[in-house]
């Protein structure tokens, strides 16, 4: 490997992770304003968004990234639109499953079309671009192979 290899790989590197921080940002800022025309906070969106099933609220914090604490004022915010509702957990009554209302499945609906819709025009690139972009973020989020220390050495 000659010497300019790892500065020129260094570069790519810093290259690809600024473009993921702004592509990122962009799909944020869209998504925040979707959930706005919609009167939601951007944290309750969220949690309406990736809340398929009943979840616990330490679920939902791990989604956030955020301590528990935190989602109890979320969760409250979604639960006065009527949106949500805690239910005990079966086996544990100490634990509180939050689970979407028939409205809040509406409303999930109406931020999903409208942030996909965003993002279809986002990412508007002829067919196979798109698949091959997808199969190449799938792939950096699956992580590197288990043998990449030994293919490098």
């Amino acid at each position: 490997m000659s010497p300019d290899a790892g500065t020129d790989a260094d570069a790519v590197v810093a290259e690809l992770s600024g473009l993921v921080f702004e592509v990122t940002g962009r799909l944020r800022a869209q998504f925040n304003a979707a959930a706005a025309e919609l009167g939601l906070p951007p944290a309750q969106a969220l949690v309406l968004t990736n809340l398929s099933g009943p979840a616990p609220m330490r679920q939902l914090a791990d989604w956030l990234s955020c301590e528990p604490s935190n989602v109890t004022g979320i969760v409250d915010g979604l639960e006065r639109r009527g949106l949500v509702t805690r239910r005990p957990t079966p086996g544990d009554r100490r634990v509180k499953h939050v689970v979407l209302t028939e409205a809040g499945e509406h409303k999930r609906g109406q931020l999903r079309s409208s942030t996909y819709a965003l993002a279809r025009t986002f990412f508007e690139l002829p067919g196979p671009d798109q698949r091959h972009l997808r199969d190449l973020l799938a792939r950096v989020l699956a992580g590197p192979p288990a043998n990449t220390d030994a293919e490098s050495a």
